[in-house]
């Protein structure tokens, strides 16, 4: 019988990069239809304070956030802080509790490129000492940063994948 390794934290985001869902999760499902796969998410203060139809807050799920637009989700996020842990609810991430989250722009890239999955250089969020790429046809943005002088990396010249986004109108 064949052994199947557990899916990693890198794999779970190209399959972000190269289809634009997280898991089951995707933009347009509704987010009643999220809640019940992932339990109920916490809501953004704005949310708490104004009620669950005001448009364009997230409700998050650890390192998940899903940003609600007409009771639909409108955006995927993905938060990492590299020399760190994170979390992901098991219907995305399954079989695991947490993950290091320090994903080096260049393993990203070269996954991607392992998968077939083109990318290039997202000039709109790419500027100073921050780097960011854009997958095709998905249209997922990865954005890239040097470490903060309080996380620890072995690789302090790395760039190191900070959130990865997809957003629908």
């Amino acid at each position: 019988m064949p052994q199947f390794s557990p899916m990693t934290l890198l794999d779970l985001l190209i399959e972000f990069g190269r289809t634009g869902q997280v898991g089951p999760l995707h933009c347009g499902m509704p987010l009643d239809q999220a809640e019940e796969l992932l339990g109920p998410g916490r809501p953004h203060p704005a949310i708490q304070l104004k009620g669950p139809d005001l448009d364009g807050y997230p409700y998050s799920w650890a390192s998940l956030d899903l940003v609600v637009t007409q009771r639909s989700v409108s955006g995927i996020w993905i938060r990492l802080r590299p020399g760190a842990s994170t979390h992901l609810p098991a219907a995305v991430l399954p079989d695991s509790q947490t993950h290091s989250a320090t994903v080096l722009r260049e393993d990203f890239i070269s996954a991607l490129d392992a998968t077939g999955c083109p990318h290039e250089l997202d000039q709109n969020l790419t500027f100073g000492t921050q780097s960011s790429i854009r997958t095709h046809p998905a249209d997922v943005c990865a954005v890239f940063f040097p470490p903060h002088k309080d996380e620890h990396v072995s690789n302090r010249e790395g760039l190191y994948l900070g959130v990865i986004h997809k957003h629908i109108a």
